[in-house]
C-alpha cells in the first residue's frame, strides 16, 4: 500500500455521499423501527380482539412480517439498482417506507373499524419490509464504491451506524411526545411519532435527490459490461450462488441475531419481562447507544487494517459465549427483588406433560382449557419462571409459589361465563401468593442499579458493533458491480430479516414455552456459533479485493 493512500484524507463529495446516504438511511430505519419500540401499545389498539398474551404475540408477529418480505425487497430494488442505477433505486425506496410509516400514524384502531385495522396495519408493515428490503443494499453499494481501498470499512461503517441512529431517534421522539401528551399517549399520542415521520421523508427527498450516480455503476454502463438478468446470474449460477450462501451462513446470520439481541431483545427484556417502565428502558438503551455507536467505526477501521473476518468472528463467539451471564447480571441489577423472590420461592408448575400444549397460536382462535394451560398462560403474563415438574397422568395442575400451593382447574366444558369466574378465581389466588413470596409486580426504580445496568447494555451494542460494523465492506466485496446490489441483498435480508427479525417472537414463545426467561437467549446463542463455525471454515479475507473490476474474481475469496 502506499503512502499516498495510507494518507487518504475524505474529500468534500466522499464526506457528502456518506453524509446524504447514511442520514436518508437513519431516517428509513427511524421509520421501521417506530413499530417495534412501541409494539405493546400497537397490540392493544390492533389486535384487541384476542386476550392480552395473544396480542402481544401478535403484534409482534406483525412486526416480524416486515422483516419477512425484506428478501423479496431486495431482489425486487436490487434488480432495480443493477439495471437502472442505485440512486433512484434507494430514491423509491425512502418514498415508499416513508408514505407506509405516516399512514400508519393515521390508521384507525381495532375498536373504530374492526379486523380491517391489523389487516391494514400488516400490509403497511409488508410495504414497509419491501422498501427496506431495497435500501440497505443501495447505501452500502453507493458507499463503498465511492471509498479508496483502504478506507471502505470505514466509510460503510457510518452506513452500519443508521440502525442504531434510528432506533435512537425513535426512542427519543417516543419519549419526548410520552412526556408531552402524557396519560393520552397509549390512546392518540403514540400516533405522533409516525406522523412526524413525514418531514423526515421530505428532508430525506431532498438531500438524495442531489447525489451523482455511484461511478463504479456509471463506468460499468459507459462500457456495456451491465447484467441483463441480474437475478438469475446472481442466484442461478452456482459460481455466484455458492457465495450467496456462504454470506448467509457464515457472516450474516450471527451478524443479524447479535444485532436484534443486544438492542431489541434487550428492550423487551427489560420492559416485559423484568417489568422496567417504559421511559426508564428507553433512557437506558438510549444511553448505551450513544456511547457504544462511534465504535461502529472504530470495529469498521479497524477491519481495513486486519480483515473483516477477525472481527465479525470474534464478535459473534464472544456473544455467543456471554449472553447468559448478562442477562442474568441485568435481572440482578434492574430487578434485584425478582432475582431475590426466585431463589427464596421458586415457582413450579405440577401438571400431566400430556395436558400442556405450546401456547402459539398465530390467528388468534385457539383455546388453551387445560389446567396446565391456564396455568401457565396466568405465570407468562406476569412475567414470571416457572420449574415444570411432572404429576400423575390426568390430575389437575395445581401451582407451587415457595410452600403455598395453589390449585388450578379445567376449563374445558365450562360455559364463558363459568369459565371468566374461575379464571379470575385462580388469578386472584395466584398474584396474592406470589405477592406475599416478595415477587415484584414491576421493577422498583430506587433499586435500580443504572450504572450496572448501562454498563452491561453497553457491552451489548459493542458486541453489535463488532459484527456490524465491518458487514457492508464484506458484503460489497464478494460481489461483481454487475450483480452487486442484487447478490449482497439478498443474503443481507434473509439473515437480518428472518433470522434476526423473527427473534423476539421466537424468544417471547420459548419463554412461554419452558417457563425460564433466559431461555430465549438460546435462539440467538445457537446461530451466533453457528456463524462462528461456518464462517472460520468458507469465509476467507476480503479487503483487499478491487470492487471496483467488473469482473471481481470470486474465487480468490473461496
Amino acid at each position: 500500500m502506499t503512502d499516498v493512500a495510507r494518507k487518504h484524507v475524505m474529500t468534500k463529495e466522499e464526506r457528502k455521499v456518506i453524509f446524504a446516504s447514511s442520514l436518508g438511511t437513519v431516517f428509513e430505519w427511524y421509520d421501521f423501527y417506530l413499530y417495534g419500540s412501541l409494539a405493546a401499545i400497537i397490540g392493544k389498539q390492533f389486535f384487541s380482539g384476542v386476550n392480552e398474551t395473544t396480542a402481544f404475540i401478535f403484534a409482534l408477529m406483525a412486526f416480524a412480517a416486515g422483516f419477512a418480505v425484506r428478501p423479496f425487497g431486495a431482489l425486487v430494488f436490487g434488480r432495480l439498482g443493477d439495471l437502472v442505477g442505485r440512486k433512484y433505486t434507494f430514491l423509491v425506496t425512502i418514498l415508499i417506507m416513508g408514505l407506509s410509516t405516516f399512514v400508519v400514524g393515521l390508521l384507525p384502531s381495532y375498536a373504530s373499524i374492526g379486523i380491517t385495522a391489523p389487516i391494514v396495519l400488516i400490509s403497511l408493515r409488508l410495504l414497509q419490509g419491501l422498501a427496506l428490503g431495497g435500501e440497505y443494499g443501495g447505501a452500502a453499494t453507493y458507499v463503498a464504491e465511492h471509498a479508496p481501498r483502504n478506507k471502505r470499512g470505514a466509510f460503510t461503517a457510518w452506513i452500519q451506524t443508521t440502525a442504531t441512529l434510528g432506533l435512537f431517534l425513535s426512542l427519543i421522539v417516543i419519549m419526548l411526545t410520552r412526556n408531552f401528551t402524557g396519560p393520552d399517549f397509549d390512546t392518540w399520542g403514540w400516533r405522533v411519532p409516525f406522523l412526524v415521520s413525514i418531514f423526515l421523508l421530505g428532508v430525506s427527498l431532498w438531500i438524495r435527490l442531489s447525489l451523482n450516480e455511484s461511478p463504479a455503476f456509471v463506468k460499468m454502463k459507459a462500457e456495456g459490461t451491465h447484467s441483463k438478468a441480474p437475478i438469475h446470474e446472481s442466484f442461478g449460477q452456482w459460481k455466484n450462488l455458492k457465495f450467496v450462501i456462504i454470506a448467509l451462513l457464515g457472516l450474516v446470520v450471527g451478524q443479524a441475531v447479535v444485532w436484534y439481541t443486544g438492542q431489541f431483545y434487550a428492550l423487551f427484556f427489560l420492559t416485559q419481562t423484568l417489568k422496567v417502565d417504559a421511559q426508564t428502558a428507553s433512557l437506558l438503551i438510549a444511553a448505551s447507544l450513544i456511547i457504544a455507536t462511534p465504535f461502529f467505526v472504530v470495529f469498521g477501521s479497524l477491519s481495513d487494517r486486519i480483515g473483516r473476518k477477525p472481527v465479525i468472528m470474534a464478535g459473534c463467539l464472544i456473544a455467543a459465549l456471554t449472553y447468559f451471564p448478562i442477562f442474568k447480571g441485568l435481572t440482578h441489577y434492574a430487578n434485584p427483588a425478582l432475582e431475590e423472590a426466585r431463589q427464596k420461592a421458586p415457582i413450579h408448575v405440577i401438571a400431566d406433560p400430556a395436558t400442556c400444549t405450546f401456547q402459539f397460536d398465530p390467528v388468534g382462535k385457539a383455546k388453551f382449557l387445560s389446567s396446565c394451560d391456564i396455568a401457565k398462560s396466568a405465570l407468562v403474563k406476569s412475567g414470571l419462571s416457572y420449574e415444570n415438574e411432572e404429576a400423575p397422568a390426568g390430575s389437575v395442575a395445581t401451582v407451587k409459589v415457595g410452600e403455598k400451593v395453589i390449585p388450578g382447574f379445567e376449563g374445558t366444558g365450562l360455559d364463558k361465563d363459568a369459565l371468566n369466574a374461575k379464571t379470575k378465581e385462580f388469578a386472584d389466588a395466584l398474584t396474592a401468593a406470589i405477592k406475599d413470596a416478595g415477587y415484584p409486580a414491576k421493577a422498583d426504580p430506587n433499586h435500580i442499579d443504572h450504572a450496572m445496568v448501562l454498563l452491561l447494555l453497553t457491552i451489548l451494542v459493542i458486541y453489535v458493533t463488532m459484527v456490524y460494523g465491518p458487514i457492508a465492506a464484506t458484503l460489497v466485496e464478494l460481489f461483481p458491480t454487475r450483480i452487486r446490489y442484487t447478490s449482497m441483498s439478498l443474503p443481507y435480508h434473509i439473515g437480518n430479516g428472518w433470522f434476526g427479525g423473527f427473534l423476539p417472537t421466537v424468544a417471547f414463545a420459548l419463554v412461554a414455552w419452558k417457563g425460564d426467561i433466559y431461555y430465549g437467549l438460546w435462539y440467538p446463542v445457537s446461530f451466533a456459533l453457528m456463524t462462528f463455525v461456518i464462517g472460520m471454515i468458507f469465509v476467507k479475507e476480503t479487503h483487499k479485493v478491487d470492487i471496483h473490476s467488473n469482473s471481481v474474481d470470486l474465487e480468490q475469496v473461496r
